[in-house]
């Protein structure tokens, strides 16, 4: 069993090449129990490779039905949308107009206001979504991690990781730029049904051993991600998985989550 514990999984591919058609048929097979069980699918999405990945896999699929999917965003830069560094407007040149979501599926955050009303905004923005949860309970949210173990927009030794009852939080002072942010927090990010962390590349190696192999007594942000109630799983390439030492499942291709 490829599972350390239930429904927490540590998968490893040669490559982002074997990682990415996985992860695309984890969304989908994500979409398809959770239009089946409660008739919407709500999605988050992370910026950086994940775009590119995500974007190139899913269209390489046989065609969704995105008539039923919610897609929100576990982070976002406060710039506009045509800015290179905008995580929605990323995946509005290279996946949204190639799938039928409706716009009203897909929450953006009000560009134009300062940071902590736009924080604000799109806690209403979910609010409305998720009416009567007291966090969104999210069907699926794809997260990265940074070098630094940062994930979302929440930064090693910053104050918003102690945040308990903001469901979105402004950040004014990224320490990786821009400067300007707004965030899930933890509470909303370990209330989803299923989280899954694409790290790959060399770079991430030391920490990702830190995170997988202390957990908790880790002291980066992204080793408190661990769902109350959900599925939790890293896909991950080997030059990342470098230095661990722990258990883990090597798919053969084809694998499916």
């Amino acid at each position: 069993c490829w599972c350390s514990a239930p429904g927490l999984g540590f998968v490893v591919f040669p490559s982002s090449a074997e990682l990415g058609p996985v992860l695309a048929h984890l969304v989908i097979s994500r979409a398809e129990k959770a239009i089946a069980s409660h008739g919407r699918f709500t999605l988050g999405l992370s910026g950086g490779s994940l775009v590119s990945m995500l974007s190139k896999e899913l269209l390489a699929l046989p065609q969704p039905d995105c008539s039923k999917w919610v897609i929100g965003f576990c982070d976002e830069r406060l710039v506009s949308f045509d800015d290179p560094e905008s995580t929605f407007g990323l995946y509005k040149n290279q996946l949204f107009p190639k799938i039928n979501i409706p716009e009203s599926g897909i929450l953006t955050i009000d560009s134009s206001l300062p940071v902590a009303e736009c924080a604000e905004d799109y806690a209403c923005k979910l609010k409305q979504v998720f009416p009567g949860e007291e966090f969104p309970v999210f069907d699926l949210l794809l997260l990265g991690m940074g070098p630094d173990g940062h994930t979302c927009s929440l930064f090693p030794g910053h104050p918003l990781l102690e945040e308990t009852k903001k469901i979105v939080a402004p950040i004014s002072d990224s320490p990786k730029p821009p400067p300007q942010r707004v965030t899930m927090t933890f509470p909303v990010v370990n209330a989803a049904r299923c989280v899954a962390f694409v790290s790959t590349g060399g770079s991430k190696a030391t920490v990702l051993k830190e995170v997988l192999e202390d957990g908790k007594a880790s002291p980066y942000p992204a080793a408190r991600v661990a769902p109350t109630s959900g599925e939790l799983f890293w896909l991950i390439d080997d030059p990342a998985a470098a230095a661990l030492t722990i258990q883990v499942e090597r798919p053969g291709a084809g694998a499916k989550l």
